[in-house]
């Protein structure tokens, strides 16, 4: 529905009300830099190569200039901008939708969902989400029995959401049960976790088959937020404003991402075991373990091109021990002084890294999801911990974890190609397309961090200056593209070697 001029006014008024008090967050600042004013002309002239490349210099989409003009209000006429805020309940997209110069860009505007277009977390928060309804696979590892109800939790999400869990699983790790106050409505528990869980509140608390009323209700939440010390649940339940409630929902998604974010460097990293690879299969971690953990993920360190693994050299020193006797007898050939002493040094054994993580953090990857959902080894119940072994290097395996369980993924260059295997061996897209974004964008510009080695010296050495800042082979690269099929990856060893072309 479109809103007439005078409801518009009403609402802007409302909203700059709501901003000077605080209580809403002013998504469209006043912005006065010569770079938006550049950006507003473009829009004005239909500039799209213009707007392109302001926008990719960082211009902020969302600002406004001294008429309360926004670069979407200006492009109603021509286009949308990807990454601008159409949110259904602001000023701005009401004004954008009166302005539309026809019907199709009207129509696009009133389809705009805010969730899918400015909400990075919305995948991280949607899968915390539906573990509380997910079954299979089973990942659940503590049980909440209210008198009608049974609720099937993760004592890693309520410990890193709830101090007062947090305090009682310290105390009692090996907790499988808890029994649920009678006194309180089983209602305000579903509320309560749902919070916990970041879900959104329903928008009435007592259905017509509850036996309780919505008094009671609202008490049970009260003595719930005291006891688990949540105290932000009650601003969610108060409020009525459905962008403010957004607003509330999203601050509080980020605020769950730093809370799991603390919990998973203080129990995933800071519990990490360094190893010889030969001894990794003897680590023996029970179920019921302090910190919650389902499972072992194994990586290796990478080898040195010049190393050899383990087995061979012992089947090589086995040779050299004992020299050829004739005929297969027993006995040596020449003197028993004879066999040389083995000159070779002793080389450092392989390490391993394992890391005890979380199977409702891991199923975000279809590989374990599937792992764990299926007959496999791994899936199986045991006494101890299983270990899976992941062809990759711990600093990759620890981007990885930190992106299943915070959505954030930091690589540097000289890991970006390896993270770009694993993720897709791992089948998690999102985490691929990083790598390969990563990979292009360090890549390019004035700073050359991908260097051609086929140009040597005379002497058939490399420039040192070349060598310094060449983490990544741009020969790799292209196998990667080739491999892994990332058509990214493909254009851009394109335009690079085009542009190095002698």
């Amino acid at each position: 529905m479109v809103l007439r001029k005078f409801e518009l006014e009403a609402k802007l008024k409302d909203d700059n009300q709501l901003i000077q008090t605080g209580v809403l967050r002013n998504e469209h600042p006043f912005d006065t830099s010569p770079e938006f004013h550049d950006f507003l002309m473009a829009c004005r002239r239909g500039d799209l190569k213009r707007c392109q490349e302001l926008i990719s210099e960082g211009v902020n989409i969302n600002g406004k200039d001294a008429y309360d003009y926004t670069p979407l209000i200006i492009v109603s006429h021509h286009s949308f901008f990807l990454g601008a805020l159409a949110d259904p309940d602001s000023f701005e997209r009401e004004r954008a939708v009166y302005n539309a110069l026809n019907n199709k860009i009207r129509n696009l505007l009133l389809s705009y969902d805010y969730t899918k277009t400015a909400d990075p977390l919305q995948y991280w928060s949607t899968h915390i989400t539906s573990l509380l309804s997910r079954e299979i696979p089973p990942t659940s590892d503590i049980t909440l029995s209210a008198p009608n109800e049974d609720f099937h939790l993760h004592k890693f999400i309520l410990s890193a959401r709830s101090p007062y869990f947090k305090r009682k699983f310290a105390e009692a790790p090996d907790t499988t049960t808890w029994k649920l106050s009678h006194n309180v409505p089983v209602e305000a528990f579903r509320i309560v976790l749902r919070y916990l869980y970041l879900g959104d509140l329903p928008r009435d608390f007592v259905t017509p088959r509850s036996t309780v009323t919505e008094e009671e209700v609202f008490k049970g939440i009260d003595k719930l937020c005291k006891q688990l010390e949540i105290d932000k649940l009650w601003e969610a339940v108060l409020s009525n404003d459905r962008r403010l409630a957004r607003q509330r929902q999203q601050d509080e998604v980020a605020r769950a991402q730093d809370q799991i974010s603390a919990f998973f460097r203080d129990t995933v990293l800071k519990h990490k075991i360094e190893v010889d690879t030969r001894k990794a299969g003897q680590v023996k971690w029970p179920q019921h373990n302090a910190i919650f953990a389902n499972v072992f993920l194994q990586a290796d360190e990478e080898l040195p091109e010049d190393d050899t693994p383990e087995e061979e050299e012992e089947d090589d020193d086995d040779d050299e021990s004992h020299p050829p006797t004739p005929n297969g007898g027993g006995i040596p050939i020449g003197p028993a002084g004879s066999s040389k002493p083995s000159t070779k040094t002793p080389k450092k054994p392989r390490r391993s890294t394992l890391y005890p993580v979380h199977k409702p953090f891991l199923i975000r990857s279809p590989y374990f999801a599937t792992m764990f959902a299926s007959p496999f080894l791994e899936s199986q119940p045991s006494s101890h911990l299983h270990i899976i072994h992941i062809d990759c290097t711990p600093p990759v395996l620890e981007v990885i974890l930190s992106y299943l369980y915070t959505e954030v993924s930091t690589c540097p260059l000289e890991h970006a190609l390896d993270l770009l295997y694993a993720s897709d061996m791992l089948l998690l897209d999102a985490l691929k397309s990083k790598a390969a974004v990563t990979i292009s964008t360090l890549g390019s510009g004035n700073t050359n961090a991908l260097v051609d080695r086929t140009h040597h010296h005379d002497d058939g050495s490399t420039t040192k200056e070349k060598v310094e800042q060449e983490p990544i082979n741009v020969y790799d690269v292209i196998h990667a593209a080739w491999d892994l099929s990332v058509q990214r990856l493909e254009e851009f060893c394109a335009r690079y070697l085009a542009s190095r072309l002698e």
